[in-house]
């Protein structure tokens, strides 16, 4: 066994972050709800700890959502839990989140198709 993080693990703790800043819930709320310490949800939002299949059913209870959207579909081969373990990509999600403005988070959009290859 590894001490290397699985992107897996990574893209799910990215999914239960994002949709916990969504909610605008601290982990320390996130953690009450789900029976566990804050410091173990941020473990999980790392991904340096796995997920249990129970205990991700009690976060996304907590977070008002499924176990199957904190989970993600996959991509054919590579599947968005790669994607979501980019570098950057969970503070993107937490800058475009925080804007209020709909016309600059289309515009952001715009931009960020823009620069699509």
């Amino acid at each position: 066994m590894t001490d290397a993080v699985d992107p897996v693990d990574v893209a799910i703790g990215t999914r239960i972050r994002s949709r916990r800043e969504e909610l605008r819930i601290t982990q320390a709320q996130l953690a009450a709800g789900a029976g566990v310490t804050f410091h173990q949800i941020q473990k999980y939002e790392r991904g340096v700890n796995r997920v249990s299949a129970a205990r991700l059913l009690q976060i996304a209870a907590v977070l008002k959502t499924t176990g199957a959207a904190l989970l993600g579909e996959l991509d054919g081969e590579h599947g968005d839990e790669l994607a979501l373990a980019a570098q950057g990509v969970s503070e993107l999600l937490s800058a475009f989140s925080a804007i209020d403005d709909a016309d600059k988070r289309d515009a952001l959009l715009l931009v960020a198709r823009g620069l699509q290859n």
